[in-house]
């Protein structure tokens, strides 16, 4: 990553809080614990930019523009919003699960390899 793509980054990020902070209070509470909610959840896409979040955002802004409430927008399951939000995504922990499998099948075929040489 070059320091041009980290101040483009940044710009985009400063830009992006921007809009948060002019979305009316309520939408600027449940965004943050959505935001912080998919920071743990981890969705893969969330380092590569800002698509996600700028979606919920204008989401939010279209809401707010037609005088509902959040939770109009977003149902009163906010954790059900985001989990089918990234529904479809790759996690991290599925990242994890995919490399914990990996690195287990390359060892029993390891075992298996040697069980096999001693005639086993």
């Amino acid at each position: 990553m070059s320091i041009k793509d980290i101040i483009e980054g940044k710009k985009e990020w400063r830009a992006h809080i921007a809009r948060v902070k002019a979305l009316p209070k309520d939408y600027q509470i449940v965004y943050k614990e959505i935001q912080k909610y998919l920071f743990k959840v981890g969705p893969v896409e969330l380092t590569e930019g800002t698509g996600l979040l700028s979606g919920i955002v204008d989401l939010f802004e279209e809401g707010a523009a037609l005088g509902k409430g959040v939770l109009e927008v977003t149902g009163r399951d906010v954790a059900a919003f985001c989990d089918d939000l990234v529904k479809d995504s790759k996690t991290y922990a599925d990242l994890y699960q995919e490399s914990v499998a990996r690195e287990s099948n390359k060892a029993i075929n390891k075992v298996a390899d040697k069980t096999k040489k001693k005639g086993g």
